[in-house]
């Protein structure tokens, strides 16, 4: 259910930034998409929807705060997603999706784009240093279901940003954001 449901999610927010947005470029188009696809995304969705006091959990996840976990609430939301689509069809689901991504669209179109540092940081390193960043895990500390990762980035060689987050991806972020900047200011 959570694949079907990531495809019509997709879909849907590509037909609303198109219709949306035909001023920006496919690059720019793709950029945002990313973002409001993200789990993070999905998850804020979620708990808008109010979705983690409705999910059947096992006693694990119960215990460890399952029902506030990022990708179980973006996994539970891709599932009702799909549920939509398959009881109603694509209009249904493109209705759920556009009424709840349309504040998204409307309020936040810049933060959006500004929000990918990875992508960010990748096109600043390719076009004034001719070179690609790295992602490299320096530190993991935690029980599985409660990790912290830390991350640095290497650009030629030479150790830049340093970020830590709850996941690899959210460490990358943090660390891409710092190196950005900081290369920015030189």
């Amino acid at each position: 259910m959570e694949f079907l449901g990531d495809s019509v999610i997709e879909l849907s927010v590509s037909h609303l930034l198109l219709a949306r947005f035909p001023h920006i470029a496919e690059g720019g188009l793709s950029k945002t998409r990313a973002v409001l696809v993200k789990e993070a995304t999905l998850a804020s969705l979620a708990r808008r929807v109010g979705l983690g006091d409705a999910l059947q959990l096992g006693r694990g996840e119960e215990e460890t705060g399952g029902r506030e976990k990022n990708s179980i609430l973006a996994g539970g939301f891709e599932a009702l997603v799909a549920a939509v689509y398959l009881d109603g069809g694509y209009e249904e689901a493109f209705q759920v999706i556009e009424k709840l991504y349309t504040p998204l669209l409307e309020g936040m179109m810049e933060e959006l784009q500004d929000q990918d540092f990875k992508t960010r940081l990748q096109e600043y390193t390719q076009r004034h240093l001719n070179s690609t960043p790295h992602y490299i895990v320096t530190d993991e500390e935690g029980p599985d279901h409660d990790k912290t990762f830390e991350v640095v980035i290497s650009i030629g060689g030479r150790t830049y940003g340093m970020g830590r987050g709850r996941s690899k991806k959210e460490a990358e972020q943090r660390a891409a954001e710092e190196t950005l900047m900081s290369l920015q200011e030189n």
